[in-house]
C-alpha cells in the first residue's frame, strides 16, 4: 500500500497546484459527468499465509453526480467499472511460480461529500462491488496449484472509501483509497484476502 499512497500524494500535489491557480468557482448546483482513470490495487487481510501479494494497476471509469443538500455538504453517488486485483511470484516446492489475478467489478460508492472551501471536496462513504468478470494468469498447472490461489471469490462485497475532489473549470480531478470489508470468500481453509487499492480518475462534468 506504500506504492499506492505515493501515487496519491504525488497526484495531490500536482492538481492541487493546478487549481490553485484559479479563483473562479462553478455554482454549488446539481452536478453530473463522466470519467476515467486508473486502480493501483492490491489485497490486504493476508495473515496466516506465506504468500504476500504484489499490486497492479487496472483501468476505472464510469460517472458521477453531485446532489447538494446544503451549502457545504450533499451526496455523490458514482457508477463504476474498475479493474482490481493483484500478481505475485515466488519459489514453492522448489520451482518458481508467478500468478496475476485481474478482477473487473461494477462499483456503487454511495459517499457523502463536504465543500470545506473553494480548491477541494472531501468525500466518504460506502460502497457496493459485484464482480463481473476474473482472469488468472499463472505458470502452473492444477496438480502443482499452491494455496495462495484456491477458492472463490465472493461475488458480491461491501467495503468503505474515502478521497478528495480538486474542480478545475469542467474538470474534476479524483483520489480514492478503497477497502473491501468482507473476505473473498466463506471457506475458513482458503487466503481471506480483500481488495485494496488507491484511484486517480479526471472526470468532465456535463451538467
Amino acid at each position: 500500500m506504500r506504492e499506492s499512497l505515493f501515487i496519491v500524494l504525488l497526484c495531490l500535489g500536482f492538481t492541487g497546484s493546478v487549481a490553485a491557480q484559479t479563483s473562479e468557482q462553478d455554482e454549488f448546483s446539481l452536478k453530473a459527468g463522466l470519467k476515467v482513470g486508473f486502480n493501483n490495487s492490491n489485497v490486504w487481510d493476508e495473515r496466516d499465509h506465506e504468500a504476500v501479494a504484489d499490486s497492479k494497476i487496472g483501468l476505472a471509469g464510469g460517472m458521477f453526480l453531485f446532489i447538494p443538500v446544503g451549502n457545504v455538504i450533499g451526496l455523490q453517488p458514482e457508477l463504476l467499472i474498475s479493474q482490481k486485483g493483484y500478481r505475485h511470484s515466488y519459489d514453492f516446492s522448489g520451482s518458481s511460480y508467478f500468478f496475476r489475478r485481474t478482477a473487473t467489478y461494477l462499483d456503487i460508492p454511495l459517499q457523502v461529500f463536504i465543500n470545506p472551501g473553494e480548491l477541494f471536496t472531501l468525500v466518504a462513504g460506502p460502497q457496493y462491488s459485484y464482480l463481473l468478470h476474473q482472469k488468472d494468469r499463472h505458470n502452473y498447472d492444477e496438480s502443482s496449484q499452491p494455496e495462495f490461489d484456491i477458492g472463490n471469490v465472493r461475488q458480491s462485497s461491501f467495503g468503505f472509501t474515502g478521497g478528495v475532489d480538486f474542480e478545475f473549470k469542467q474538470f474534476v480531478f479524483s483520489f480514492r483509497l478503497m477497502w473491501d470489508l468482507l473476505e473473498h470468500d466463506g471457506d475458513s481453509s482458503t487466503p481471506r484476502y480483500r481488495n485494496q487499492s488507491a484511484q486517480f480518475t479526471v472526470g468532465y462534468k456535463l451538467l
